[in-house]
């Protein structure tokens, strides 16, 4: 009876499990299926590299939203990644173990808000400071960036700290043996040493800032254009969708569905590369 009960809740697991995948998997079937007639009847190098999206005449070129969405990203790691590490690095390393516990989930308890939030503070709050303070409309690459930024902010940190914290004492006691202060071995052995885990919360941060809708169509500004600075107005290709799949038909829900598929395949590479730095880790 033991034994038919095991095999009746492995088999249930398995189901459960098998579930998610195919339910995963049909999602990315859909969207290729939607997508990709598109991409291949315009062709990958129209689709891609130009810079007219004016679905009313038929022109469909996503060049100036994919460098908004580009531009966005990487304001958001500048902002999200020295904040990140230099967190995790003094949660890990220099507060109490105590403190700690409290900091930690309080942190993590930020990537539980609603991305509106956010976007609601960015509008209210922020956009306002760089209208007035380095003009522009406000609503712009740098609000952009600046509110992502602090929403990766606890991937980065809590896989950072575990990645940290996971470096055996070992290390730490032979770096100081060998006359190495605090810092020096944190910056020559404890960081080198969980590098893999670290890249790998950076990574899964830059997915999530790549893939963020709701704050970036409130705080960016949303023109179809390519930007000049940082304090120009652009629309991401999530914010685009987002935007559009609402009334769209024909040729242009085809070509936002198109859109959706490269957006699947930066952030499976990007996961794939996680997923790789993750297991280098391991191995050592």
């Amino acid at each position: 009876m033991k034994v038919l009960t095991e095999k009746g809740i492995y088999r249930l697991l398995m189901i459960i499990a098998l579930s998610a995948i195919a339910m995963l998997l049909l999602i990315v079937l859909f969207i290729l299926k939607e997508g990709l007639p598109f991409i291949f009847i315009t062709g990958i190098r129209d689709f891609l590299l130009s810079s007219e999206w004016k679905p009313a005449a038929g022109k469909f070129g996503i060049f100036p939203m994919l460098v908004g969405s580009l531009w966005v990203t990487l304001g958001a790691m500048i902002v999200g990644v020295p904040l990140g590490l230099a967190g995790a690095v003094f949660i890990s390393e220099f507060i109490p173990r105590w403190a700690m516990k409290i900091i930690k989930p309080t942190i993590e308890l930020l990537a539980g808000i609603p991305s509106v939030v956010y976007g609601f503070i960015g509008v209210m709050v922020l956009a306002p400071l760089i209208r007035d303070y380095f003009g522009g409309p406000g609503l712009s690459i740098a609000a952009g960036a600046i509110i992502l930024g602090i929403m990766i902010l606890p991937t980065i940190l809590s896989i950072s700290i575990d990645s940290i914290k996971a470096v055996p004492n070992s290390y730490r006691e032979g770096a100081f043996a060998l006359g190495a202060t605090h810092w020096q071995t944190i910056h020559m052995v404890v960081i080198p040493a969980a590098r893999s885990g670290i890249v790998a919360g950076i990574i899964l941060g830059l997915g999530r800032a790549i893939g963020e809708t709701m704050a970036v169509i409130m705080v960016v500004g949303n023109a179809v254009k390519l930007p000049g600075s940082a304090f120009d107005s652009v629309r991401t290709l999530t914010a685009n969708i987002a935007l559009e799949m609402g009334y769209a038909t024909g040729k242009h829900r085809e070509a936002l569905f198109a859109t959706g598929v490269v957006l699947l395949v930066i952030i499976m590479v990007l996961n794939y590369f996680a997923a790789s730095a993750i297991k280098r880790g391991v191995k050592k």
